[in-house]
């Protein structure tokens, strides 16, 4: 295989961040992030086999290494990367748990990377699972030895939670921790809940220490989409604190952080670059958009509304340079906030003509990649499509089954127990372990169809126009797509042939549904104008987000206000989808259901709004341009 570039060699060459304490590189795509991971682990594969030595590595699980591992195969089959001489110890393994359970890292390591590849078996090491609580100290102890006895780990591969801890040392854990059981913290697992068949997620874990993934000569820590970024610039450049135990990386010698846009996008470099000194001396420049990230991040930064802003401002919070650019504060304020004042509409899909009272009706068809995230997400932008006339459809792209637990299902056939009594039909099961996994699932999916044509109709969209899309990708482990995931998309756009498209763009759903559906999606949209679909020229796109984060001020080009009417409507919806209670901790412990993180998000960006001068609402839904179209 060609030598790739010593990732390590080009940060240290981009010079030194003074707000950056951990070495960080950021590449526009999550794609491209993994990629440059999974060449510099094949580069040390290569050079240690080259010299006649073992390569040995560390490994971590998850959403987030899988395009790592995908592109390790791909060398391995295409460009000749062996593993004959590779040595692996996985971070960690639920407990208990044994290897062929659905959420065993066992298993996720073979069908990911050691089924594909010609590693030894005997030299891939993932901690025990299944072993008897008894014998689990002196497991640990002996995974530590082996770990030694190979000469230590040459490079390790970690992640960042949400809770920021690399492998599963949650907050308090010691720097100097060893290979141990632990227990999880709630946000974790709720976060891994959904990657799993009926949501069942063990409390537990074995998990190396700090201190032993301290003890690899050296380590990446990859982070992907934007709801990493608040914990990754605590990493990055917060102080190093038991609390974050990824911020331990800052005191290794040979530590890197490898990120995409999204994650990078609360570290300064991004957030507010201007911080770091003049633009135009870190070989940047002033453009409309950054001059509008700059006003508004001012505005926010100096509790002034835009329009109240003031030379003195500007130079006080390091923006002399964009005075210099833009004229004068009254230039820039007034610029800004004519902007922010053209992204607010009541009419999502244009205004009507003069004389009418409603717009000409357009076909108009919304992606939800989670059979909930429609109404969540833009619950109310879709009631008012629906209101003023236009043709609304619906494509909800996987099934949803894996997010209904096994207690919610036990309910409901309880329930149908009690109906099958009073209708006089054929017997049911007495017990939900006497249903088959495979139709267990069967029955999860059907919950979240009836789910969605109850809350599809309180929106206004009539069931014929609810599309189940059911994505094979979602029912594979390894959520790996294929033609069949975009040719099921392709199909219902040419069908419809859409004049308006709405996709979700919440990059931070913690387990990449949101993510890989709208990879499918533009995959679908580039075959079609590839394929000379005229409708692609007619249809233009918005990306909504929803229950797990929203668009920043200056990222925002179109925001929706909603009546407390049109408030309510929307939480009438979302509570149609009841096998979706949320009763655990989760986003930094916030235990308040999808409906109640949905109305917040909604009156924060009306508050935000109010906050930069605009008038007051009950509620903004945002959405920003889809450049595919």
């Amino acid at each position: 295989m060609t030598p790739r570039h010593d990732l390590f060699d080009l940060i240290a060459q981009s010079g030194a961040n003074p707000c950056e304490k951990l070495p960080t590189l950021v590449r526009p795509t999550a794609a491209e992030a993994a990629l440059a991971v999974a060449h510099e682990i094949a580069r040390l594969v290569a050079a240690q086999a080259a010299a006649g030595r073992r390569c040995v590595l560390g490994l971590a699980t998850g959403s987030t290494p899988i395009a790592v591992y995908r592109e390790l195969v791909r060398l391995h089959r295409e460009e000749g990367l062996s593993f004959k001489h590779v040595t692996t110890f996985n971070l960690d393994e639920y407990y208990p748990c044994a290897p062929t359970e659905a959420h065993s890292y066992r298993r996720f390591m073979q069908e990911n990377l050691f089924d594909h590849i010609d590693i030894d078996p005997a030299q891939t090491h993932v901690l025990d699972g299944s072993l008897p609580r008894a014998s689990v100290p002196a497991h640990c102890a002996d995974f530590e030895a082996r770990i030694r006895a190979a000469g230590g780990i040459d490079i390790q591969l970690v992640g960042i939670g949400r809770t920021g801890h690399i492998a599963f040392n949650e907050p308090g854990a010691s720097g100097a921790s060893r290979t141990r059981l632990v227990t999880l913290h709630a946000t974790t697992i709720a976060d891994n809940r959904p990657l799993v068949p009926g949501g069942n997620i063990p409390a537990q874990s074995l998990t190396m220490g700090v201190g032993t993934i301290l003890e690899a000569r050296r380590v990446v820590m990859l982070a992907l989409g934007q709801h990493k970024r608040a914990i990754v610039r605590a990493a990055i450049e917060g102080p190093v604190t038991n609390e974050v135990t990824a911020s331990f990386l800052q005191n290794h010698p040979a530590a890197i952080a490898v990120l995409d846009e999204a994650a990078a996008g609360d570290l300064t470099r991004v957030h507010a670059p201007w911080l770091l000194g003049p633009l135009s001396l870190q070989g940047g420049q002033w453009n409309d958009a950054l001059v509008r990230q700059a006003v508004i991040w001012l505005a926010l930064e100096s509790g002034k509304p835009i329009l109240k802003l003031e030379d003195g401002d500007y130079a006080r919070h390091g923006l002399e340079e964009l005075l210099a650019y833009g004229g004068s504060s009254y230039e820039l304020n007034l610029r800004v906030f004519r902007a922010l004042q053209a992204t607010v509409s009541g009419w999502p899909a244009g205004r009507p003509s003069e004389g009418q009272a409603k717009p000409a009706p357009r076909r108009v068809l919304v992606f939800s990649p989670h059979p909930d995230d429609d109404v969540i997400s833009m619950g109310g932008t879709l009631a008012r499509l629906c209101a003023q006339g236009h043709e609304v459809h619906v494509a909800y792209q996987v099934s949803g089954a894996n997010a209904v637990s096994r207690d919610f299902m036990a309910r409901q056939l309880d329930f149908v127990r009690e109906s099958a009594g009073v209708l006089g039909v054929a017997r049911v099961p007495a017990d939900i372990d006497q249903v088959s996994a495979e139709h267990r699932r069967e029955l999860a999916a059907a919950v979240r169809r009836s789910e969605v044509r109850s809350a599809a109709a309180v929106a206004g969209v009539p069931a014929a126009r609810c599309h189940f899309l059911n994505l094979p990708f979602y029912e594979r482990l390894d959520r790996r797509t294929d033609e069949a995931d975009v040719a099921a998309i392709r199909t219902l756009l040419t069908s419809l042939k859409p004049e308006q498209i709405y996709a979700a763009g919440d990059l931070a759903d913690p387990h990449g549904t949101h993510r890989i559906c709208l990879e499918l999606l533009e995959a679908a949209i580039r075959a079609e104008q590839a394929a000379g679909a005229v409708w692609v020229k007619n249809c233009e796109g918005w990306l909504y987000r929803g229950a797990w984060d929203d668009w920043r001020a200056h990222e925002i080009d179109r925001a929706i206000p909603l009546s407390p009417a049109e408030v309510l409507l929307k939480r009438r919806a979302i509570l149609r989808h009841q096998s979706q209670k949320d009763e655990t901790p989760f986003l930094g412990g916030d235990a308040r259901e999808f409906w109640q993180r949905a109305e917040a998000r909604t009156q924060a960006a009306a508050e935000l709004y109010r906050k930069l001068g605009w008038a007051e609402y009950a509620a903004l839904e945002t959405l920003a341009r889809w450049p595919v179209l």
